[in-house]
């Protein structure tokens, strides 16, 4: 097959062949300008490769770097050890990197990525990223704008951890570099990461961020309007601003290295500008044609940056054109020879090897770290231990715990919407500030974005979080952190970062007195189907306090993302029964038991008629409602699963065979709600005795007593329950 000459390849050839040489000199940049042509060459070839390899059904990634190759500069103005986060037309800035670190393969990295190779030495040839532990840079998914609020959070907790007396893995005078495109500048998402940034400098907390805007003027097929970044970023109250175009190559390697030094030595945000072009379409699967000109294009090749960078080398005397261009046909023949090698690495060969990527998964571990006792305990809390306070609610179990993760270890950290001065809305996070301080618990500004991002963030700096959402409706809108970024990082990086962190989330219905769906959200469906994602459903306050505990060893010892639901509902509840009868509180687990394995269910009572399987609201109405049966002669047995992901499966399926007979009390909705993958485990797991559920209607909440008719309640899971029973 021959191989499809692009335009812009053919370009730049009878571009650089028709100059005149100039006298032969050797000024003081020209070892910084033929390095930079290196890379940038190498990244054009990259390119070209790529689509070549796609075209033949050999390769899988063809949006390329082409145009963008200007950004090599920036990577020349920064450290190998500053970390970045690249967007996906970064090959210049990775290949320059790269040279700035001994044995490294930049050409072959790339390619491996392209056609798939489990030997890619970042993600194991699940995705072609940016990425290398190595060189100090995070792969990022192709998510339009969603890394820059983790690039906000580890830039604002390299900072914090140095306050903290937290060790990190990169230096203390770090800059973190996030690039994107002028498109994704306008994204809610990098809008709302720009602004926490500049929210926290104008607090005069450090805030390293060097933000670089490539800008070539278009998004897909969308045109930017001229001006526009200019006029949105050039001036902002507090964001340092700097402009280059990636046509003048030394004066992008001047600007990018006045806007990196700003940041080093202010440790507060830069915005660089950098004007760019986009050569060859926006992958090898677009029609460019379809919506640009002809002559758009191609006026596009004379502003291509490695044109540029030919063209000073030649105007300076470094290089004679056919030097260039031999310079340039030597990357094209090593590329080539490395995607032959590459082609013959192995691939991924098995569901196993793909998976093993998502988390570890150290039980041992994790249960050795939960029930560790740490010394000085008594200092920790006055000489008043939680387990002599006597029986405890929901809220306070939680309140204890968290004082117990904060006091142990200097890297855990508390923060969200309200949580430090008033103690969070509930009251969980009360007193909380005051013993540990503010570096340790403190209010974020009102964005759940940049809440998570900072969770993110701080995972990366050596910290481990327990950012809160304030209510489960909430996360919705910042859902993609979690799920884009947070649960996907172990994965694309093989496990060489990880997001250690415990998101405390406040949902589910029933609260009475502040009402409707935004405080009464019972949605989990957007949480449940994360790869490697934790989500804890405690409902009593003792489950509560260890698996709490859980939780946080989880994300110590494994890197794992967890979620902890905690019923609104639940959080001040005394009874269980009857008014006064105490019912619903516990003690806080004594020392050593502070431990509930991932996955494993509570059961109460040992019925054999039937059991009621259920968890968060529903725990206590199924043992209300079994009581009420016991006295109609049914004998039920209530599970609480107390983990949504994963579920204890195990010890559901004893549970359905000890009485045959099974009802799901899921206060969630019947679509997409929690029962439906307890009865699919019960299905796949072989149960053959009866099933039934009762859900919550496929409804959001409305305000007062009208929540009671959409809401799932105890008649209608003792009616259920009394129907099955008679089967």
């Amino acid at each position: 097959m021959t191989d499809k000459i692009e335009p812009v390849d053919e370009y730049f050839r009878n571009a650089v062949a028709a100059w005149a040489a100039v006298a032969p000199a050797r000024p003081e940049f020209a070892d910084e300008l033929l390095a930079l042509f290196d890379s940038q060459a190498g990244s054009r070839h990259l390119d070209l490769q790529a689509r070549q390899l796609g075209s033949g059904g050999r390769g899988f990634y063809s949006i390329g770097s082409s145009g963008h190759e200007s950004n090599a500069a920036v990577a020349a103005a920064l450290r190998p050890t500053d970390p970045a986060l690249l967007h996906y037309r970064s090959g210049g800035f990775y290949l320059h990197r790269a040279r700035q670190v001994p044995d490294q393969h930049p050409l072959r990295d790339v390619l491996l990525g392209v056609v798939a190779s489990a030997d890619e030495p970042i993600s194991a040839g699940r995705h072609k990223v940016f990425g290398n532990a190595e060189l100090a840079v995070i792969p990022q998914t192709s998510t339009i704008a969603s890394h820059l609020p983790r690039a906000v959070g580890l830039a604002f907790s390299l900072g914090r951890a140095a306050k903290l007396g937290v060790s990190t893995r990169w230096p203390a005078d770090s800059v973190v570099v996030c690039s994107f495109g002028d498109a994704s500048a306008n994204h809610s998402t990098a809008t709302g990461a720009i602004n926490s940034a500049l929210h926290c400098a104008f607090q005069g907390l450090p805030m390293p961020l060097l933000l670089v805007c490539e800008d070539n003027g278009i998004g897909i097929s969308v045109r930017t309007p001229q001006g526009w970044i200019e006029s949105n970023y050039g001036d902002r109250n507090g964001l340092r601003y700097f402009a280059a175009d990636g046509a003048d190559p030394l004066r992008c390697l001047a600007v990018a290295r006045e806007a990196a030094d700003w940041v080093r030595q202010h440790r507060t945000p830069a915005f660089l500008h950098l004007r760019t072009v986009r050569l060859m379409g926006h992958a090898g699967s677009d029609v460019e044609s379809g919506y640009r000109s002809r002559t758009e294009i191609t006026t596009d090749y004379s502003r291509d940056p490695l044109l540029a960078t030919a063209k000073a080398l030649v105007d300076n005397g470094i290089l004679r054109p056919a030097e260039v261009l031999a310079r340039y046909e030597d990357k094209r023949a090593e590329v080539s020879r490395i995607a032959d090698e590459a082609l013959r690495r192995r691939k991924l060969g098995s569901a196993a090897e793909v998976m093993a990527a998502i988390c570890r998964d150290r039980p041992d571990a994790v249960a050795r770290r939960a029930r560790e006792i740490p010394p000085h305990r008594e200092e920790f809390f006055g000489g008043q231990l939680p387990e002599s306070e006597g029986p405890l609610t929901l809220a306070q179990a939680i309140n204890r715990s968290l004082a117990e993760e904060l006091a142990r270890d200097t890297r855990v950290v508390v923060f969200g919407e309200d949580v430090a001065r008033k103690g969070g809305v509930y009251g969980v996070t009360r007193g909380l500030r005051k013993s540990f301080g503010g570096s340790k618990v403190f209010d974020t500004l009102l964005d759940e974005q940049s809440i998570l991002g900072t969770a993110l963030g701080a995972g990366l700096a050596g910290l481990l979080p327990i950012p809160e959402i304030q209510y489960l409706a909430y996360v919705h809108n910042a859902a993609d952190q979690l799920r884009g970024e947070g649960s996907t990082l172990s994965f694309f990086s093989n496990g060489q970062y990880r997001n250690p962190m415990v998101v405390r989330i406040a949902g589910y219905g029933y609260q009475k007195g502040f009402g409707g769906h935004f405080h009464n959200d019972n949605s989990v469906a957007a949480l449940r189907d994360l790869p490697g994602v934790v989500l804890a459903s405690p409902s009593r306050p003792d489950d509560a306090a260890a698996m709490l505990r859980t939780c946080v060893a989880a994300a110590y010892e494994d890197g794992r993302l967890c979620v902890f639901l905690e019923p609104i509902a639940l959080y001040h509840t005394r009874d269980l029964h009857e008014s006064g009868d105490d019912g619903w509180l516990a003690r806080y687990p004594a020392p050593g038991e502070h431990h509930v394995p991932v996955g494993r269910a509570r059961e109460y009572g040992d019925g054999t008629d039937l059991t009621l399987v259920s968890f968060g609201n529903g725990v206590p109405m199924s043992l209300r409602v079994a009581r009420r049966l016991r006295e109609r002669g049914v004998a039920a047995r209530v599970l609480d699963l107390r983990w949504l992901a994963p579920l204890p499966v195990e010890d559901l399926l004893a549970a359905a065979k000890a009485t045959g007979r099974v009802l799901v009390v899921d206060e969630t909705r019947r679509s997409g709600g929690v029962s439906e993958p307890v009865v699919t485990a019960l299905i796949d797991s072989g149960f053959d005795g009866a099933i039934a559920r009762v859900t919550s209607e496929d409804s959001f909440i409305p305000l007062g007593a009208a929540a009671y008719r959409v809401l799932l309640d105890e008649d209608t899971i003792e009616t259920a329950a009394l129907d099955l029973a008679k089967r």
